[in-house]
């Protein structure tokens, strides 16, 4: 599966400071929302956008006697996730109490897994160019459940509590320190985005807070992740700060280069970091502090008592990977090994389920290589200019596929086939029902090219005479016949003919 690919070791952004120069070390925390109509422990909905404090069941409010009972459905999904990161599967795992005082968590605790989380140790492929990736590894997923929300803006003297988003499920994918910048950082937030939207685990929606990320930052000089990163103690390599709720790639990455200027000038100038919890502030593009970064005992974490360990059977585990789809790096490279696809335009139409299935819809029976050119060239960028989806394109996978077919067989030209693309878009119809109606079909008889070849010759004597002085001005005939017809006749019979005419 991966043969075509170079792993490489982690190339760390270098930071010039004052005195020397540092790398960057970064852990990802993903908080990824499940996938799921019911929250985790009741049966209250998760639908987005719903009136404040619609979404909120008895337990959710923490009201006296409501008992948790686990989803089953959200457990299935968590599975799933880590089978796609080709992670342990625990077969025995519990839930536990993260106790800590917020407004919106009516409970004052929240449901978690920190001694035996559901899925083990993993790996994601992070894909950095054209046949270069990199390994991030994961430490575990764990269920917990959300948190409310709290509104500050709405009135000046008071706040206000939206519990829509409590008790919903959310898995928290935690990787080793593998990151070494801030660009791999976004890379492997999409990748773990496109990873989740192909298992249809969560819909990765950053937008909405469906998914967002906690960033562990720390520097460490020049060097030394090497020494540390060969026996696996990454405890001495520096103090980390976390960046919360990072919801945008773009915000990640400036968060980062942020975050590790500040602790370079703070270690230059002979302080120390505080281990502490700091938000990003994207208006005034830096992270501030938030409070001190609380260990576990902190949170007196101990075992639930409402909720008995949670053990699931091989069987069922083994049901649920029989039914995972194809994953990105195994289409992407069957696209390279079935279509003779380049790496970036496997990449490119991999990135989306959608995308992937328009694709082959639009290669099936045909040539693979000009069914992906058309797809990413003309429409991609036809709806990217309308801001209009892949699923909303007024164009089929049957009628691309037409017109590629058209094409391929020698019955359109590639200008004809612009034109014919444009009045399927905005017309809708069959290509090749359309090329016959409207005479669109080129021109392949050589008599009928040969009369205008000759035509345009003998009207442009002095041209003539150039290109036989000059054969890279045969092109012009080229140009002159193919207006002439009206851009129907075959371009390759023209050239042939026109070399040949010219005796060149």
């Amino acid at each position: 599966m991966l043969d075509h690919l170079e792993f490489t070791s982690p190339e760390p952004k270098t930071i010039a400071g004052a005195t020397d120069d540092w790398e960057l070390v970064i852990g990802m925390e993903i908080h990824a929302q499940v996938a799921s109509k019911a929250k985790l422990f009741s049966g209250a909905s998760t639908q987005f956008g719903n009136e404040p404090n619609a979404n909120v069941a008895f337990v959710d409010a923490a009201m006296p006697g409501m008992l948790p009972v686990i989803n089953e459905y959200c457990v299935e999904q968590a599975v799933r996730t880590g089978l796609g990161l080709k992670a342990q599967i625990n077969l025995f795992s519990a839930f536990d109490r993260k106790n800590y005082f917020y407004p919106d968590l009516p409970q004052g605790y929240q449901i978690s897994q920190l001694y035996h989380p559901i899925v083990g140790e993993g790996e994601v492929i992070v894909d950095m160019a054209p046949g270069v990736a990199r390994l991030v590894r994961i430490e575990r997923i764990h269920l917990e459940q959300d948190a409310g929300k709290s509104i500050h803006d709405m009135d000046p003297n008071m706040s206000f509590v939206d519990l829509n988003r409590t008790g919903v499920a959310l898995m928290e994918i935690v990787s080793r320190p593998d990151i070494r910048g801030p660009e791999e950082a976004a890379a492997y937030v999409l990748k773990m985005r496109q990873i989740l939207r192909y298992l249809g685990t969560c819909d990765g929606n950053m937008q909405n807070g469906n998914m967002r990320a906690d960033v562990n930052v720390s520097v460490c000089r020049k060097g030394q992740y090497e020494k540390f990163a060969a026996t696996g103690d990454f405890s001495h390599l520096g103090t980390r700060c976390e960046i919360k709720n990072m919801n945008s790639t773009r915000f990640i990455q400036l968060a980062i280069d942020y975050e590790a200027r500040r602790q370079i000038a703070i270690l230059e100038d002979g302080g120390e970091i505080d281990q502490e919890t700091r938000l990003y502030d994207a208006d005034k593009n830096e992270t501030r502090s938030m409070r001190s970064k609380e260990e576990a005992h902190d949170y007196r974490y101990f075992p639930d008592p409402d909720l008995l360990p949670l053990e699931i059977e091989q069987a069922w585990v083994d049901d649920i990977k029989a039914s995972l789809p194809e994953l990105p790096d195994d289409k992407k490279a069957r696209f390279v090994r079935d279509f003779g696809l380049s790496e970036y335009d496997a990449g490119v139409l991999t990135a989306d389920t959608a995308n992937a299935a328009f694709f082959e819809g639009v290669a099936a029976g045909t040539d693979g290589k000009l069914a992906a050119n058309w797809v990413i060239n003309e429409l991609f960028g036809r709806l990217k200019k309308d801001d209009a989806e892949i699923e909303n394109s007024p164009v089929s996978p049957a009628q691309l596929g037409g017109i590629v077919k058209l094409i391929k067989a020698g019955d359109i030209s590639g200008k004809i086939a612009k034109d014919l693309f444009e009045i399927v878009y905005t017309e809708g119809g069959d290509p090749a029902e359309i090329v016959e109606a409207r005479g669109m079909k080129q021109v392949t008889d050589t008599g009928a090219i040969e009369a205008a070849v000759d035509a345009v010759i003998a009207d442009n004597p002095a041209q003539v005479e150039k290109a036989k002085a000059n054969p890279k001005l045969a092109g012009w005939f080229v140009g002159q016949v193919m207006k002439s017809t009206g851009g129907k006749a075959n371009p390759a019979a023209v050239n042939a003919l026109v070399m040949q005419k010219l005796g060149l």
